[in-house]
């Protein structure tokens, strides 16, 4: 039984280390520790994240209550409270896993955004994926989910490029962001139909 156990400590602290070894490797292969030309396009993608993130529902909900169209106000809604949902999780998984960021483990990578919170999952990335696919679902036409997603993945991009996650961390802000939007779209849905079943609506 212990032989076992052992066998498989040493497997997960050996993957883990290939882990580790392949997110540093593919790090190094998009940062730069240089002062690039892009360096301040991708300051502006990351911090445009905070924008969009409390823009997009605002600016759903005002267009709802302009219009008095009920539809656009609940996506407003919902699309709040999966960026809620998105925080809660994002945070909850940063603080229990703590993962050192990059330039702290790493003397050659340089923190080019001031960051100091646990680095998994990226929570720029999260938040701009629960943004996107919240869209995404609501609004499931070309011209909304291929800008959407674009601007998501150079946020996430933008993280990795400015040294303070790794691809790793992108990777989960991503499932933590999609999975959240989706979840919260679903229950949404669910909530809306039991609603209008319970109030005698078709």
């Amino acid at each position: 039984m212990k032989k076992r156990l052992l066998i498989v400590l040493l497997f997960l602290i050996s993957g883990s280390s290939f882990a580790q070894n392949v997110d540093i490797q593919l790090l190094r292969s998009i940062y730069s520790s240089k002062v690039q030309n892009a360096d301040n396009l991708m300051k502006f993608v990351s911090d445009s994240n905070n924008g969009m993130v409390l823009g997009v529902p605002i600016t759903i909900g005002i267009a709802g209550l302009i219009k008095h169209d009920e539809k656009l106000m609940n996506c407003a809604g919902q699309i709040a409270v999966a960026s809620a949902i998105n925080l809660g999780a994002t945070f909850a998984l940063k603080y229990s896993i703590n993962r050192d960021r990059p330039f702290v483990t790493y003397p050659d990578i340089i923190n080019k955004a001031n960051e100091g919170s646990p680095s998994f999952p990226s929570g720029h990335t999260s938040s701009a994926f629960a943004t996107a696919t919240s869209l995404s679902l609501n609004f499931p036409k070309w011209y909304v989910i291929v800008p959407s997603y674009l601007w998501a993945g150079t946020v996430g991009y933008s993280r990795m490029y400015l040294g303070v996650h790794y691809p790793g961390d992108v990777l989960g802000g991503m499932i933590t962001g999609a999975g959240s939007a989706f979840l919260t779209f679903k229950l949404n849905k669910w909530l809306n139909k039991t609603y209008f079943k319970n109030h005698g609506h078709q």
